[in-house]
């Protein structure tokens, strides 16, 4: 069955650095979009960054654009977002996402925490 794991959370200080990780398992990784997205309490889940395949495009929220960097290795069935000068703001609870045929069914991992705090 398809399973999204991911890893790398944490408590990072405002300006600090933190990459997170989503292993895969239970489907073709190499052939599907995935994405990032986020929830902070008491807000909605928003969408934070996406790649392609084939091709590696990525897309990103405004909010994240010049800080977070989506990419993915297929030799390891995994997406990473590496995120740099976090602020308060981009505490949250991350999820992987992707979306597959043929329903095009829904698939989220079970959250990473991260928490900017001095």
């Amino acid at each position: 069955q398809v399973q999204l794991v991911e890893s790398g959370g944490g408590l990072v200080q405002p300006g600090g650095s933190l990459r997170l990780s989503c292993a895969a398992s239970g489907f073709t990784f190499r052939i599907y979009a995935m994405n990032w997205y986020r929830q902070a309490p008491g807000k909605e889940r928003e969408w934070v960054a996406t790649i392609t395949s084939p091709g590696d495009n990525t897309r990103y929220q405004d909010s994240v654009k010049g800080r977070f960097t989506i990419s993915r290795d297929n030799a390891k069935n995994t997406v990473y977002l590496q995120m740099n000068s976090l602020k308060p703001e981009d505490a949250a609870v991350y999820y992987c996402h992707t979306r597959l045929p043929p329903e095009w069914h829904d698939y989220w991992g079970q959250g990473t925490q991260v928490t900017v705090s001095s």
